[in-house]
């Protein structure tokens, strides 16, 4: 059996389809599946579009990326899991890579974020995170990433999008053969 699951996420703007690297980053790949096998995800959104242009302008490094799933702390959340950086995973924030948020090391839940473009910011070592872990990449976008960049072009004058303005994630799924 192949150590790579895919998932696909039906949004309101087309589907996209994650390849998870289960066999590197297995405590985020399990995260990332409890979520989708629970249906968090089926309802949810991409809440936050970053780009160079809309980014806080105190944020010392320039990012590009889309963020959605579940909200940090809420109440229906899963139990938070400890980090898996790309130190020991060996994975980089490539273009169409799937990273999960977080605030904390070993605070990531159920939001993620896919990177436009290379994002080695995010990486072990990078400057992204005061903290020098960087964030847990465990997949990539292997099929839609048109999608994923129509979604990104959807960005607004502000990192967060409005409630009436984030793009739904309509539902949530495993593929059931490798792509």
């Amino acid at each position: 059996m192949s150590a790579s699951v895919f998932v696909t996420l039906e949004t309101a703007l087309g589907a996209f389809t994650v390849e998870l690297f289960a066999d590197r980053a297995p405590l985020s790949v399990a995260n990332f599946l409890a979520y989708v096998d629970s249906g968090r995800y089926d309802g949810s959104s991409i809440f936050r579009i970053v780009n160079p242009d809309n980014q806080q302008a105190e944020d010392p490094v320039r990012i590009s990326v889309i963020h959605g799933g579940t909200r940090p702390l809420a109440a229906d959340n899963l139990p938070m899991i400890a980090l898996e950086t790309t130190a020991q995973t060996g994975l980089s924030h490539r273009h169409g890579t799937l990273s999960l948020g977080r605030e904390e090391a070993d605070s990531a839940e159920g939001d993620f974020f896919v990177c436009i473009g290379d994002q080695p910011h995010f990486d072990h070592g990078g400057a992204r995170h005061p903290d020098g872990l960087g964030f847990a990449a465990f997949g990539h976008v292997c099929a839609g990433m048109d999608v994923v960049e129509a979604i990104w072009a959807c960005a607004g004058a502000e990192e967060y999008l409005a409630p009436d303005e984030e793009i739904v994630i309509v539902r949530a799924y495993r593929q059931p053969r490798s792509l």
